[in-house]
């Protein structure tokens, strides 16, 4: 191991570290801890975690927290762990967080208030330093507790109407706009949309933002064409695309509020006889993952998942050293539509 030497059948010490590295333990101590590398030269901290990484020297994280009152984990909260938007989340999380020093424990709550009540309970007992928060709905109670017990938070993917909390979302308003544009330039006028559940903020923003785009480019919006969805879910999808279609108004395209709704779309449409794109338009909202290989390939707005996590990771860990901000912050990251084979001109 690096031509160091240690008895097989000694644990590697702080002190053992020290003497190789020919500093004091305390230096040592500094320059493996994230937080207080940086009082120790960056040439002498790099000399000391080579050496510590050659001795097989692995710090007591539960020494540490008696030592900061911190035990190095964060809770991350995921409202479906099944959801394809989440793992790359959940992996810019860990990827900020790992280097650092901390530990993401996941926990899924089905979308259920008793669960992720429960869940959060869980999490407060090992006693995690803050919370990243995908389950945020408009109006939380949960979320407000927290606030008030000033425990360190940032919600991702989501906001809520009240409550001063940092966030990291994306630019939904220029996602829709961009996706009604792209219809109405393929000559599409009679347009539906799938809006998601009216208690997420995603849901009302993107529904919001379809109705002002659309008539900002001078397209009329019909009532008539636009249908709840219970859940971000495909069978939800399939649902309200299936009333529309045995409904009296016709239309060419739909704008579905997120990509499970949208493959819910497919099986929609395959049942009732429809093609996409050419007799329906489809359009999704995130670009998950393998998207691309449905037949048709899915248009979609694509969303940074993955530096939303890592920006919230970060966020959450400056709130961590830091100290909660005054008031909380947005981050909106930018978005771009990827057009694919599921969008087509208005046949003649």
């Amino acid at each position: 191991m690096g031509g160091y030497s240690v008895p097989m059948s000694a644990v590697p010490t702080l002190r053992d570290v020290a003497v190789h590295a020919g500093v004091h333990v305390a230096t040592v101590s500094r320059a493996l801890n994230p937080e207080t590398r940086h009082q120790v030269n960056a040439e002498t901290a790099a000399r000391i975690i080579s050496i510590a990484r050659d001795l097989g020297y692995r710090p007591n994280a539960l020494a540490r927290g008696l030592r900061t009152a911190r035990s190095t984990t964060v809770g991350v909260l995921l409202p479906d762990i099944t959801n394809p938007l989440f793992p790359p989340i959940v992996r810019g999380i860990e990827e900020v967080l790992l280097p650092e020093g901390y530990t993401a424990l996941i926990a899924n709550t089905d979308n259920a208030p008793d669960q992720e009540e429960a869940q959060f309970t869980r999490l407060r007992q090992h006693h995690v330093d803050g919370f990243i928060v995908a389950t945020a709905r408009r109006d939380h109670p949960l979320l407000r507790r927290v606030r008030q017990e000033k425990i360190p938070l940032v919600l991702v993917n989501r906001t809520i109407e009240r409550g001063g909390f940092t966030s990291v979302v994306a630019d939904d308003t220029a996602g829709v706009t961009a996706a009604v544009r792209h219809l109405i330039d393929l000559g599409h006028r009679d347009i539906a949309f799938l809006a998601g559940p009216s208690n997420l903020s995603t849901a009302l923003l993107r529904l919001n933002t379809f109705k002002r785009a659309a008539a900002e480019l001078g397209v009329a919006v019909d009532g008539r064409l636009i249908e709840r969805c219970e859940a971000y879910s495909e069978a939800a999808g399939d649902a309200a695309l299936s009333r529309l279609i045995a409904g009296e108004r016709r239309f060419t395209a739909v704008l579905a509020s997120n990509d499970l709704i949208a493959l819910g779309c497919y099986d929609a449409l395959e049942r009732n006889g429809l093609s996409c794109p050419g007799d329906i338009s489809v359009i999704g909202f995130n670009d998950m993952p393998f998207i691309d290989k449905l037949r048709p390939p899915l248009t979609s707005v694509h969303v940074p998942h993955h530096e939303m996590g890592r920006t919230a990771a970060r966020l959450l860990l400056k709130q961590i050293r830091d100290g909660l901000p005054r008031r909380g912050e947005t981050v909106q990251l930018p978005v771009e539509l990827v057009v694919r084979g599921s969008t087509a001109a208005v046949r003649p």
